[in-house]
Parts: structure tokens; sequence; C-alpha cells
């Protein structure tokens, strides 16, 4: 904070990698599974890259670690061992008797000498999901320890409008809801978005990182049918061959396209997810980049739409 104006940071593992004099009055660590490999080296340097947002951080400060997983689990135990700020777990899969959780939707608070439930968040519409429950919790204790009371971040919660290609309904055409995750970078990022439809049509592809989507396997009953693209399509079409329907569509333009087709034939309430669990660098300049491109290419589709009827 200066001046009464809270600045906002979302920093990258390279950007805290060549950082030394950072030092936020609030801290998030979300989560962490392996990626940025070829940069880092191992996950070792990985996770010592990102625990540099804490290295400054003392008396008066707050540092957010979710604790859904067991790298942040460890940095949370280790921190709390050196106890030089206020430290705040968050889960969004376990109820604690410490931090801030959410469980089935409902996010409770227990900062203070009891829990108690913050806020219902099955009624926040932009927030769907478990990964966005664990957003929440961090938010919330985030601007907690800005100052901020509980009921008035709650509230704010419940208004919070979501964000451009994070599990962003672009349009709806007839029965067909387009969301634009193009943010999902890697396999990890893409389960939690496909975790939150039980059925959709799945826009994937790009620069694949390591591992493919291997990790993905249990949640390809969900997929009606899936539409590749960019330069890792032939491999993903390899791993979801005799399992899931897919073509290789190459572009996101025909991929929405082919969707589109497939997902109104059902004549059904139906989700087209973008959701690409890769990099962008193989067509274009980063995510935000290619969500637009979602975004445009569905705007075409409906203009088609309306031209047609």
């Amino acid at each position: 904070m200066h001046g009464g104006a809270v600045y906002v940071l979302e920093l990258s593992s390279y950007q805290l990698d060549l950082t030394s004099s950072l030092h936020p009055d609030v801290t998030v660590i979300l989560n962490i599974s392996p990626d940025h490999l070829e940069r880092h080296g191992s996950m070792e340097n990985y996770v010592a890259a990102k625990r540099r947002i804490l290295a400054n951080q003392g008396k008066g400060d707050t540092a957010v670690i979710g604790v859904d997983d067991p790298w942040g689990q460890r940095i949370c135990t280790e921190i709390t061992a050196a106890n030089r700020r206020t430290i705040v777990p968050i889960s969004a899969s376990k109820a604690m008797s410490r931090g801030v959780y959410a469980l089935d939707g409902l996010l409770y608070d227990a900062t203070g000498e009891r829990a108690h439930e913050a806020a219902d968040l099955k009624r926040a519409r932009s927030l769907p999901g478990r990964h966005n429950w664990q957003n929440a919790a961090a938010a919330y204790a985030a601007a907690k320890g800005l100052g901020v009371p509980g009921d008035e971040a709650a509230q704010h919660l419940m208004t919070f409008p979501g964000l451009a290609h994070r599990m962003e309904t672009v349009a709806t055409l007839g029965k067909v809801r387009f969301v634009n995750d193009s943010k999902a970078t890697n396999a990890d990022a893409a389960r939690q978005a496909m975790s939150s439809y039980p059925k959709f049509f799945w826009i994937a592809g790009g620069l694949a990182k390591t591992g493919g989507i291997d990790s993905l396997t249990d949640l390809f009953p969900r997929i009606e049918k899936a539409y590749l693209v960019g330069e890792a399509a032939p491999a993903f079409a390899q791993t979801l061959r005799g399992r899931v329907a897919a073509v290789e569509a190459g572009v996101i333009e025909t991929a929405v396209q082919q969707a589109f087709a497939d997902a109104n034939a059902t004549g059904q309430d139906a989700v087209v997810l973008l959701s690409p669990a890769c990099a962008s660098f193989d067509q274009f300049a980063d995510f935000e980049e290619r969500g637009e491109a979602f975004r445009a290419a569905v705007q075409r589709l409906a203009q088609a739409q309306v031209s047609a009827a």
C-alpha cells in the first residue's frame, strides 16, 4: 500500500527469479505445480523462485498460502516455523482449524477464535468451481490482510464480474455456451475448468508442456469431442485415440466452427470450452491474444447465424 492506494501485482517465476528488493504487504501463493522447468531446471529451483516473493516480509506483513498441494503445504509449514509475519493458509478441499477455507462452495473464516461461514460462493455466478473457491479464499484473506473487514470483503466477492480468459463466458448461441479459459497454459490449469462441467466440447492444444495431457485421463469421460489446434495437435490426438472422439482442427477459427456444429446438433444445453492445456507461443504472442482470437471467432459465428436467419 502507498498513500491509500493498493497495487496488485501478478508476478511470474521469471520475474521473481530476478527480484531482490520486493517487499509486499500481502503475498499470495495459490498453488504450485510443475511449470517453466525448461528455464528453472528443476522443480526445486522453480519453487525457490516462487518463494522469493516472501523473502523480504516481516512483522506486520501477511502471507496467504494455498495448502492443497504438497509444495504449498511445505512452504506454509516452513514459514510458520520462522514466525516473522501473519500467515493465513487457504484451502478449497479441507476444513482447517486456522486460516480461510471453502467446502462445497461455502467460504469459512477460521482466522479468529472460531470458524464462521463468511459467504455462500455458489451464489457468485463468476466464481464457479473449486479452483475459483480457492481464488475467493485467497482474495478474502488478502483483503483482510490489508485491513478490509471480513463482511465487506465477502460482499464484494458476490458481485465480482469475473476476468477475461479465465472461464469467461464470451457468448451463448442458441443452447451452446462458449467459455474462454485461454489462461490454462498447462494441464493442471485446464483441469480446474474441465472439472467444473459434467460434459463439454473441448478446444485444446498449442505448445505442449512436459507430460502433455496425460494427467487429465480421469476427465476424458467428460469430453464430448475434442478439437485440437497448434503444434500439440498430433500428440494430443494420439493420447486421446480410442478414448475420446477428436479432430485436428489446426487453428482456433476452425475449431470453433466445428465445435459449434457438433454441440448445436445435440439440441441440448452444451458448453464449448477453450482450455488449451498448452502455452500459446506456437501461434500467438500470449494467452490473451489466443483468447481474443477465440472471442473473435465466436463473434463471427454469431454474425453468420444472424445473417442466415
